[in-house]
């Protein structure tokens, strides 16, 4: 479960720990936030900050489970979804925040909003203000996030906290919240940064750690046209090899969204990587001629007689409601890539992408397809499963589907009918 990366920030909690205590055991680790509270992954057709209309019943077996578990696990705070529930926004929500989050599950940590999430209580945000500040509060929620027009929402807060429409017990219990974490994470010992760790960052053991995460999160979908003919591993030794494709050389598509920059950038020169093409390199034997064309067309690949080609296609960067599609489809030169590429010489197909995407139309013509999510900055993950120095493992965490038209679709619906279903993967030995 995801939950596991909450002891992985804050380290693990000492035996017998108070339920919902937040837990910080160093100054090696970091306080880790639950979010976005909750049911922001059920909302109407996936779009970002919609409203998720689910019975109480479905919200909590299907939403509410890693919430529990969070806290169970110490975690220090937790973030509000912009999202509603059967139509009302979660920042307003005091039966869920308070009488749930807090009194049920005794969590001690803090709750924080989103960026301006209070402000957004209204539609269109901020239609009446001291109303969005009233409501957020009285919530539950402890730290308000994002205020541009801090001035402005100090002194709305104030006159709501004099004129008693929000008690000084709630404000109290705010900032009791959060000292508690500042005194678990030990900032009132130790109030500035340690510079010495920074040299942590980058460092060639997260980078190994990286590319073993890289390995073991991509999904083989595919491996041959027949089970008897399979084209993985590939060998390293070859005459003449292609790789192709808008994503088989930029460092930037294959981090994607909120990476150095909110939505992303394309391009090498962001941060330090390899990126598939700079691993394929570096992978095969130094007698295999390695051709890189972004989009060829049929009539270059079939002039270079290539043994194989490599296509890593995939989306665009994207974060939050820019990342809303209603086609989910690869955006082109990539699917002409495949077209050209794949039907005159054996190839594997690499797709980077955050979520499943449309590859129904075109998964016949290819030889061998890999889910490859965002692996990062560390290409080198991806060629060590292609050509055989670790074996593939990985199972998809969610169903892929065919076409869109089926969305949404889940395990156990009557009309589930994947791509490929939840929990597949194909798994390959290493040579």
């Amino acid at each position: 479960m995801m939950t596991e990366i909450i002891p992985g920030l804050q380290g693990d909690l000492p035996p017998n720990s108070h339920k919902g205590i937040p837990f910080v055991s160093g100054r090696e680790k970091v306080a880790a936030c639950a979010k976005h509270f909750v049911g922001d992954g059920g909302t109407f057709k996936g779009i970002d900050e919609n409203n998720t209309v689910i019975s109480v019943n479905e919200l909590f077996d299907i939403h509410m489970p890693a919430y529990i578990d969070s806290v169970r696990k110490g975690v220090s705070t937790v973030m509000v979804s912009y999202s509603s529930w059967n139509g009302m926004k979660m920042h307003a929500n005091r039966a869920l925040i308070t009488g749930f989050l807090k009194d049920k599950l005794k969590f001690r940590g803090f709750v924080i909003s989103d960026w301006e999430g209070i402000d957004k209580i209204t539609d269109p945000p901020r239609a009446n203000y001291t109303y969005s500040i009233q409501a957020a509060i009285l919530a539950g929620i402890d730290m308000v996030m994002g205020q541009e027009r801090l001035t402005e929402f100090l002194d709305v807060f104030a006159s709501l906290v004099r004129k008693k429409i929000i008690p000084i017990s709630r404000i109290d219990d705010a900032v009791r919240r959060i000292l508690r974490v500042k005194f678990v994470m030990g900032l009132f010992d130790n109030p500035v940064a340690d510079l010495s760790l920074k040299n942590h960052l980058g460092s060639q053991e997260h980078r190994e750690l990286a590319r073993e995460a890289v390995r073991k999160s991509l999904v083989l979908l595919k491996n041959g046209k027949t089970t008897n003919h399979p084209l993985l591993p590939l060998p390293k030794k070859a005459t003449n090899i292609l790789v192709a494709g808008t994503h088989a050389d930029n460092l930037g598509y294959q981090c994607g969204g909120w990476t150095i920059t909110w939505q992303g950038l394309g391009g090498n020169d962001i941060t330090i990587g390899t990126t598939v093409l700079s691993a394929v390199k570096r992978t095969v034997d130094p007698s295999t001629r390695v051709v890189f064309q972004e989009n060829p067309d049929t009539m270059f690949v079939r002039a270079n007689h290539f043994d194989y080609a490599i296509v890593v296609v995939g989306e665009l960067p994207y974060a939050e409601m820019f990342g809303d599609s209603s086609n989910l489809t690869i955006p082109e030169p990539g699917i002409s890539t495949i077209h050209n590429v794949c039907g005159v010489v054996r190839c594997v197909v690499v797709i980077i992408s955050g979520r499943p995407v449309v590859i129904e139309p075109f998964v016949s013509k290819i030889d061998a397809l890999v889910a490859a999510w965002l692996p990062g900055t560390e290409g080198r993950g991806v060629t060590d499963l292609l050509f055989g120095d670790f074996g593939f493992t990985g199972k998809l965490a969610r169903t892929w589907f065919k076409s869109v038209d089926q969305l949404p679709m889940n395990v156990g619906d009557p009309h589930y009918d994947p791509l490929f279903s939840f929990g597949f993967g194909l798994v390959t030995k290493p040579v």
